[in-house]
């Protein structure tokens, strides 16, 4: 059973699973796109991710004509995320976090997804050639303007987090309310700076790739390459869930046994369990999915509703600490850190 939280500090109610859309236009067709779209909504998911660049804006597009397609209700229903900071053409202005990149970026969306408004813009990653002050002022007239609801961030580590945060409170520019950052039982070194930030901050979490690109769903050997149709099996070095990467790793191992031993003592898919352990950390208000077909979206809601034991997730957490044995994140910081976010379990 789907349930919901607050979007950040915000008053903004969202389902603790939304529904990401990189696979629109790509991996997923249009009427499979459509499809996933119904399946969720009909479960209960509101918040549907998507960005500027997902298939050169094809997602956009694949969304736009599916909420021109439903009833007032069903659109009214929904949360639209998207986001703008990458490439959309190939000028030296077409790119980062710029007011002229950004204000053109952001009614590119609008039109592909064919509203008047956005209820989340997330600026896609930070730009290290652009103030903070002039993406800030230009999202806080975005949202004076009626285009943008709220504002959102994606991919900050600590620090152009907590600047962004300082600088926005400072000038009275609209506060960010979210931070997307890649996050799951294999890539937890967010919980060094990232989360206490975001927990002194009052943003909330959306991570993406939960599953780590397939590895927490137990699809993958020690000893056998991947093959066929998923992501590393058309391609074994994607990205940072690359094969040979992972693989070596005894805590790659240790964790997808962890995981499949609570998935077996529960009865249900390793998927849920992941997705489970991730929905309840500390500070996350929605776990963004990412599937390619109806079927792998289908066993994936089934972690709405779904909360792990104490005894359980000690031993996910256990299996999975990155150990941050140097200084500073050792001792005493990471005892201090535990601490804080213990406090928000």
């Amino acid at each position: 059973m789907m349930e919901y939280r607050k979007l950040g500090n915000s008053g903004c109610a969202v389902s603790t699973l939304a529904l990401g859309t990189m696979t629109f236009g790509s991996e997923t067709d249009e009427a499979g796109s459509h499809a996933q779209l119904d399946r969720f909504v009909e479960s209960g998911g509101t918040l549907i991710d998507t960005a500027d660049v997902y298939s050169a804006g094809v997602s956009e597009q694949i969304i736009g004509r599916w909420l021109a397609a439903r009833p007032t209700d069903i659109r009214d229903q929904v949360v639209i995320a998207t986001k703008g900071r990458f490439p959309t053409g190939g000028g030296p202005n077409d790119a980062g976090l710029s007011r002229r990149h950004l204000t053109r970026a952001l009614d590119a969306s609008l039109h592909r997804l064919g509203v008047e408004a956005v209820d989340l813009y997330q600026v896609h990653a930070y730009d290290p050639h652009t103030p903070i002050e002039e993406t800030l002022a230009c999202l806080d007239d975005a949202v004076r303007a009626g285009k943008v609801r709220y504002v959102g961030l994606s991919n900050f580590t600590g620090w152009q987090l907590q600047k962004t945060v300082d600088v926005a409170d400072a000038r009275n520019y609209v506060r960010p309310v979210t931070l997307q950052p890649q996050y799951n039982l294999l890539v937890r070194e967010i919980e060094w700076e990232i989360v206490p930030a975001c927990l002194s901050e009052g943003l909330g979490l959306l991570p993406w790739s939960p599953l780590g690109g397939g590895w927490l769903t137990g699809k993958y050997r020690r000893d056998e390459a991947p093959t066929g149709a998923t992501r590393l099996g058309e391609d074994p070095e994607r990205g940072v869930e690359a094969y040979q990467r992972r693989r070596g790793r005894e805590r790659t191992w240790a964790v997808i046994d962890a995981v499949r031993s609570v998935a077996d003592g529960r009865g249900v898919s390793m998927a849920q369990v992941a997705l489970s352990w991730l929905a309840d950390r500390p500070a996350v208000s929605s776990v963004i999915l990412g599937a390619r077909t109806v079927e792998q979206l289908e066993d994936n809601l089934g972690a709405g509703g779904l909360h792990l034991s104490k005894d359980e997730t000690i031993r996910l957490d256990i299996a999975s600490d990155p150990d941050p044995a140097d200084y500073p994140y050792g001792e005493p910081g990471q005892e201090q850190r535990s601490r804080k976010i213990e406090g928000h379990r």
